[in-house]
């Protein structure tokens, strides 16, 4: 990606090296959950059962590539604000930016505590993404790509959360969710991590139209860690076979179409995953 002379956000919470307290009981909850956090998932479910921990401070150093990680974060988050801000009001609406916190090794969100081993996750309580950049070499290794926009995606992709808040989407969503069996709860979710991946598509689009960002490669980056970060990809990985009922993101031909569809038109409009039937996403 082209980023050179691009800003970066202040709405940044830097709390690298700062240590969680006793008291976080996350062990056998971020266990169960970690798939669906690593994945982009609101985390309050699962995370809602943790105990209270504290932050206190510790000395830290990050390395120069760190370094570089954050500010290209920040730069993504920026152009998040810029993209959506736009979108919004095209329509008559205000757009409100999360904040993004930066952390190492474990962290307090209004969700909860989670550790590194969580991945990226946006909570909807405080209105705010949390990574650890550790997380950007884990991709690697785990998935087998890199690369700027795969990295990218994935902040916007926990941004697109944020947007599914403001429009009141992931409320409603996660409303029925309480109502619903386990099986049809999934179902949901899925709808909304393809939303969200259809929105960081649209972000996508929209940068590269003010900044003229994207270079040869990049959508590919992002269509293939879509691809590497679907349920039935996982599974079969984890497990050497699939089971269809308890996924809750979507399949790797799903995640890649709707990210690719964004990316396409670039309309928010056309990233309604609620409407059609379960069979057609």
């Amino acid at each position: 990606m082209r980023l050179d002379g691009r800003r970066e956000s202040t709405n940044v919470d830097d709390r690298r090296g700062k240590k969680m307290g006793a008291g976080l009981g996350i062990g056998g909850v971020i266990i169960a959950a970690v798939i669906a956090l690593l994945l982009g998932k609101d985390p309050s479910d699962a995370l809602q059962n943790l105990n209270i921990g504290t932050e206190t401070e510790s000395a830290y150093t990050p390395t120069a590539e760190e370094e570089e990680l954050a500010s290209f974060t920040k730069k993504i988050l920026a152009g998040t604000e810029d993209v959506w801000t736009a979108e919004f009001n095209k329509r008559g609406k205000r757009y409100v930016a999360p904040k993004l916190v930066l952390f190492t090794n474990s962290v307090q969100s209004g969700c909860g505590g989670a550790s590194s081993s969580s991945g990226p996750f946006y909570c909807s309580a405080d209105q705010t993404v949390y990574i650890d950049l550790s997380f950007f070499t884990t991709m690697k290794q785990q998935f087998g790509t890199a690369g700027d926009f795969a990295y990218a995606y994935v902040i916007a992709h926990e941004v697109g959360h944020h947007v599914q808040y403001l429009l009141g989407t992931l409320g409603d969503a996660h409303e029925k969710m309480d109502r619903v069996s386990k099986t049809e709860s999934n179902k949901i979710s899925v709808r909304l991590e393809l939303q969200a991946d259809f929105y960081a598509g649209v972000w996508a689009n929209r940068d590269n139209a003010m900044f003229n960002s994207l270079e040869d490669g990049d959508i590919e980056e992002g269509l293939a860690i879509a691809a590497r970060i679907g349920d039935d990809y996982l599974q079969k990985q984890a497990k050497g076979y699939t089971v269809p009922e308890s996924f809750n993101h979507g399949t790797s031909e799903q995640r890649s179409r709707w990210l690719k569809k964004g990316i396409t038109t670039g309309n928010m409009d056309d990233g309604d995953t609620f409407s059609p039937d379960y069979s057609k996403l």
